[in-house]
């Protein structure tokens, strides 16, 4: 055992952003050090940033100065990732007591980082990270759960985003590593395999591959465990083709929820933001899903905000809320990013408006959700159970298919006794709805099927 070597680790901002951590702790753990939950026991801190948006690097900010405050006086802080990118002069000058930065693309560094004599840095110009070979991974998440990262960087060119600037150019995994990996997953008793990428659908277009996400779906379907979830975040419409809606529809093991973001529905307002469809394509895509999926879950995230959003605009993606009812909306304001192309644009909204159509669609979407949920009053649905609600020891908290851990809401059991494990698939009764989540009672746990005996 090395002397000192308690290991704290912060993961702020996505998915994709955790993985990496789980790589950096991974790494470490090899290694030998030991990771722990308590700030003021930790010899190294490491704190894996975001740099999105304003409001996600003074969340950074934020973090850096408090686990500088908390830290013992020996230990020493490491911050990584996306701000460290594109303001780790920033942070150095802010932040002369940090021991290390490490780039967005150089978590494989860490443990040269930590063991660092001497205050340094490993910022190169690979702006984001994939695991190629057998790199070591701790996954973090509860058991039932893993986030299987497929792809970097991104091809698209919103005009309101700065992600291409900071992570680069799509780069997709080789399927064969994504398969291996999944398997991996698997065989670590994880149920729960969630998909992630900045934009799945364009899994494998910078090797000019056709049909590259639809193809390795159905390589996945293929690995040899009979009882799994694989659920798919971020899709864009434009990429919802006939054959992904089909292979959703073969087989149970792949989630009916989609996380499709639209950010508007006004054609000005979507040919300003450099998206690829346009309304009638939304409206279009949306109808063939509930056609060819009735049971499926729709999450979406919309703007309100954005340079040169009229009111009528912004009434038009209103009444589209209220009529074309969607089971989540992640609502967010625009954010002036400096080095994005929307921030050169005429007609920015001032906060105070921003402020009143953010809260104006929240509420027609929680009157819209409270509704759209009562259809599963009645129903019987298979719900991970996960734990006690954080409310009461008297509730269980769980998750049915249309549920992402961390984003959606939740399935409420006021009804436990018949609960066996947490981590177990449950056949749950929802009886009420409250806003986003479901309310039900366990009516039996759900055995895996046995194995069919070979003759």
């Amino acid at each position: 055992m090395i002397p000192g070597n308690k290991i704290h680790f912060t993961s702020l901002g996505c998915a994709r952003n955790l993985v990496d951590t789980e790589v950096m702790l991974g790494i470490l753990l090899k290694a030998g050090y030991e990771a722990t939950d308590k700030i003021e026991e930790a010899d190294y801190l490491v704190v894996n940033t975001c740099g999105f948006l304003e409001a996600s690097r003074q969340e950074s900010t934020d973090t850096i100065e408090f686990l500088l405050k908390e830290k013992k006086k020996e230990a020493k802080l490491v911050v990584a990732g996306c701000m460290v990118q594109k303001h780790g002069q920033e942070i150095k000058e802010k932040f002369p007591e940090v021991h290390y930065l490490l780039g967005s693309g150089d978590m494989e560094k860490i443990l040269e980082a930590v063991e660092a004599k001497s205050p340094g840095e490993a910022v190169t110009s690979a702006r984001s990270y994939l695991e190629w070979g057998e790199v070591p991974r701790q996954v973090s998440t509860p058991k039932q759960y893993a986030y299987l990262k497929i792809a970097e960087g991104c091809a698209k060119r919103c005009s309101f985003c700065i992600i291409p600037t900071i992570k680069g150019p799509l780069r997709s995994k080789q399927e064969s590593r994504v398969i291996k990996e999944f398997q991996t997953l698997l065989n670590q008793g994880v149920h729960e395999v969630i998909l992630i990428a900045q934009d799945l659908g364009d899994y494998g277009k910078e090797r000019k591959e056709k049909s590259g996400l639809e193809n390795l779906l159905k390589q996945m379907l293929q690995v040899e465990k009979k009882e799994f979830w694989l659920r798919l975040l971020y899709l864009y419409p434009d990429e919802i083709t006939d054959d992904l809606i089909d292979i959703l529809a073969s087989d149970p093991r792949i989630c009916r929820y989609l996380d499709m973001p639209l950010q508007h529905i006004n054609d000005e307002m979507l040919k300003s933001m450099r998206r690829k469809t346009s309304r009638s394509q939304i409206l279009d895509i949306l109808n063939k899903l509930r056609t060819r999926l009735p049971d499926i879950v729709i999450r979406t995230s919309l703007m309100v905000g954005f340079p040169g959003e009229t009111e009528e605009q912004f009434e038009e993606l209103l009444e589209f809320v209220k009529n074309n009812p969607l089971d989540n909306i992640g609502i967010f304001k625009y954010s002036r990013e400096e080095a994005s192309h929307s921030a050169n644009l005429l007609g920015h909204i001032s906060e105070e408006v921003k402020e009143e159509r953010y809260q104006k669609l929240s509420l027609a979407q929680l009157k819209t959700v409270h509704k759209w949920n009562k259809k599963y009053i009645g129903k019987r649905l298979q719900v991970m159970v996960e734990g006690y609600h954080p409310e009461s020891e008297h509730l269980m908290r769980g998750r049915f298919y249309g549920q992402c851990p961390e984003i959606d809401g939740q399935v409420i059991i006021n009804d436990c006794r018949k609960v066996e494990a947490f981590g177990v698939l449950h056949e749950v009764e929802i009886t009420d709805v409250a806003d986003y989540d479901l309310i039900g009672k366990v009516i039996r746990p759900i055995k895996p099927k046995p194995k069919l005996a070979l003759v």
